[in-house]
């Protein structure tokens, strides 16, 4: 039940904050600072513990709070993060935020991409995958690039539940199994 709650609860606050932003035209800011709290959260796992500590004064939480979120964050953030500790809902925030990003993807139509490679692909070569994954989803991709040299060489691309698994690893393990049966 709690979890239900939680989640509703997150859903609820993040989407009248994306609708606040949007009236006032600054709902990419909120999203880069929104994007900027989760990371914060996933890097800094003391932070949750830190915020959901009772002992530690609102005023305090309010300023790691905007610290986290990137420091230097618009009025309305501020005072989002304002009304979640009057309302003593901040042990929530970092779902409420990871709402607001999914929110607002949704909303103009953004998909996640990833590309792994054994080596640092080129400028070039990156804008090309992006707008292989922009033209299948008709949209725009964040696109992350990640070196991993165990995939030996190829690459694996990932976006939305889609994953092409291009490497040499991948390969390899292919014909293992093939000469195993």
């Amino acid at each position: 039940m709690i979890a239900m709650e939680t989640g509703v609860i997150s859903v609820r606050y993040a989407r009248a904050l994306l609708k606040s932003a949007t009236e006032l035209n600054i709902e990419k800011q909120v999203y880069q600072e929104m994007t900027t709290l989760v990371q914060s959260f996933i890097k800094v796992p003391e932070l949750r513990f830190t915020i959901d500590n009772p002992m530690l004064a609102k005023d305090k939480k309010k300023s790691l709070l905007v610290t986290a979120c990137g420091g230097g964050v618009t009025p309305l953030t501020e005072r989002f993060i304002q009304l979640v500790l009057s309302e003593d809902r901040e042990s929530n925030i970092h779902f409420m935020a990871a709402s607001y990003t999914t929110l607002y993807r949704k909303q103009y139509n953004i998909t996640r991409g990833r590309l792994i490679t054994a080596v640092p692909v080129t400028p070039l070569i990156e804008k090309k995958m992006r707008q292989k994954v922009e033209s299948r989803t008709n949209g725009t991709v964040e696109f992350q690039t990640e070196v991993n040299p165990e995939i030996i060489g190829g690459y694996i691309l990932e976006y939305d539940t889609y994953r092409l698994d291009a490497s040499i690893q991948n390969q390899l393990r292919t014909i293992l199994a093939q000469l195993c049966k």
